[in-house]
């Protein structure tokens, strides 16, 4: 269960929070899953603002909940529905299907990576 302690932040009719807790990607999302949540999906700007606040807050990359579907190069959201908002950084995605992870920079832009990677694991609930 995540300890929350202040570290929660409303984004519309979401609440964002963290463990502070670096783990691979299976396990983010199970931690998420386990707290009745799911990771952190920014679906519009103003969300991508408040995922980005966490992630300045630990200053740690992140997960987000959106991985490669079947078809290389094509990303969706982990429930299977295509992305409706993208913050890609210059030239991604990249990595032709080996990099099936999406993670946040510090600065808010995204990239692909691979899903074994420690990352910070942010939640939406």
């Amino acid at each position: 269960v995540l300890a929350l302690n202040g570290k929660t932040r409303e984004v519309g009719e979401k609440i964002l929070a963290s463990n502070g807790k670096e783990v691979d990607f299976a396990s983010a999302l199970k931690s998420c899953e386990e707290a009745g949540g799911t990771l952190a999906t920014p679906m519009s700007e103003e969300e991508n603002k408040a995922v980005l606040g966490v992630v300045k807050q630990y200053n740690r990359y992140a997960y987000l909940g959106i991985k490669e579907g079947e078809t290389s190069g094509q990303f969706d959201y982990i429930n299977g529905t295509p992305l409706n908002y993208t913050n890609w950084q210059k030239n991604e995605p990249n990595g032709k299907g080996t990099e099936k992870c999406v993670e946040m920079y510090t600065d808010g832009s995204w990239s692909n990576k691979k899903c074994n990677l420690y990352r910070l694991t942010i939640c939406e609930f």
